[in-house]
């Protein structure tokens, strides 16, 4: 059956020195598609052209909250042009990090306002990042929807039950990933176990958080098979209708991809 992994980074200098190899081992673990995702705007040459060279691979386009300030004047405009790309089908990585404050929470705010409207003009997924800044948040998301619907995930969940509840009252997908099978993430595990069941997706964020039993080493997209398990156990799945379950979940998102 056809795995995905919904969210890579395989133009980070992490996999300079192997990049093929890895591509080549998700492909032998049985990945048929890998979703890059640009960290920021000024990088999207490089994480565009691994989806320009490799037919399982597709790319969106956004700034990272933690790179926000290096292009806080970013503008709608400038996201809908690079989304014309045929292979870009979501933008961001965008949104809110409060943990590390790398750039001003003001600028990440007003970055992220611009790719949700990107989103909604262009039709295409928001794909969203948060950490500690859940009432801000929500706060700009409800704010944003009540300007018109825009399809929405909150990638990596592991922020809190409120949030995912207010988000999936307006039709948030969430996605799982390696920090489900931590030991210590029993709170993420509850909140994978009361998510939508149409609205869940596996993704690995390599070269971080590589899932139990690979945890310490550098993530890559041959792992996602372990989420996949992680999230049938949380489910009660069986490892085959999850596999089915969260690939249509996947598709419905991003349905700039063709179904194979």
């Amino acid at each position: 059956m056809l795995l995905i992994d919904s969210h890579v980074n395989l133009h980070a200098p992490q996999f300079d020195e192997d990049r093929e190899d890895v591509i080549a081992r998700a492909r032998q673990s049985g990945v048929g598609l890998m979703l890059n995702i640009c960290d920021r705007v000024s990088n999207f040459d490089a994480c565009y052209q691994l989806a320009d060279d490799n037919a399982d691979i597709w790319a969106t386009v956004g700034t990272h909250p933690h790179e926000a300030k290096e292009n806080p004047d970013l503008t709608v405009a400038d996201l809908l042009k690079l989304a014309e790309r045929p292979k870009v089908v979501g933008i961001g990585e965008c949104g809110l990090d409060f943990h590390y404050d790398f750039s001003p929470r003001d600028i990440q705010a007003s970055v992220f306002r611009t790719h949700i409207i990107a989103a909604r003009e262009s039709g295409l997924p928001l794909v969203v990042h948060t950490r500690e800044a859940d009432e801000v948040m929500w706060e700009i998301l409800s704010d944003e929807h009540r300007n018109g619907a825009f399809k929405l995930l909150l990638h990596c969940y592991t922020s809190g039950a409120e949030l995912a509840k207010k988000a999936a009252d307006i039709g948030a997908w969430f996605s799982v990933s390696g920090i489900a099978s931590f030991k210590a993430a029993q709170d993420v595990r509850d909140i994978v176990a009361d998510m939508p069941a149409a609205k869940i997706i596996v993704e690995t964020d390599c070269p971080y958080l590589a899932p139990v039993p690979m945890r310490g080493r550098r993530n890559e997209p041959a792992y996602v098979t372990h989420v996949y398990d992680k999230v049938a156990d949380i489910r009660g799945w069986t490892r085959e209708d999850t596999i089915t379950r969260t690939n249509q979940s996947f598709f419905d998102l991003f349905d700039r991809i063709p179904q194979p």
